[in-house]
């Protein structure tokens, strides 16, 4: 039990890897634990944060609903 604490998604942070399929096995894995979790603790996890600047389309495909792209934004500027 946490009263305090407001679950609203999972977030994961992919390995690097040379093959965008095996970045969609972790983001698939991700989305299918999120299903998982909502079926089984009866709870709505809306948010599925996964995805950054050389990985967020695929991040995207699989139902990310928050990305990372700093890189994208802010490479060179800062």
């Amino acid at each position: 039990e946490s009263p305090h604490l407001e679950w609203v998604g999972l977030m994961t942070m992919a390995p690097h890897f040379d093959d965008p399929e095996g970045t969609r096995r972790v983001f698939a894995r991700l989305r299918e634990l999120r299903e998982s979790l909502q079926t089984k603790l009866g709870v709505t996890l809306p948010k599925l944060s996964m995805g950054m600047s050389n990985d967020f389309e695929v991040a995207i495909e699989e139902g990310a609903t928050d990305v990372r792209i700093g890189t994208i934004l802010y490479d060179g500027i800062l």
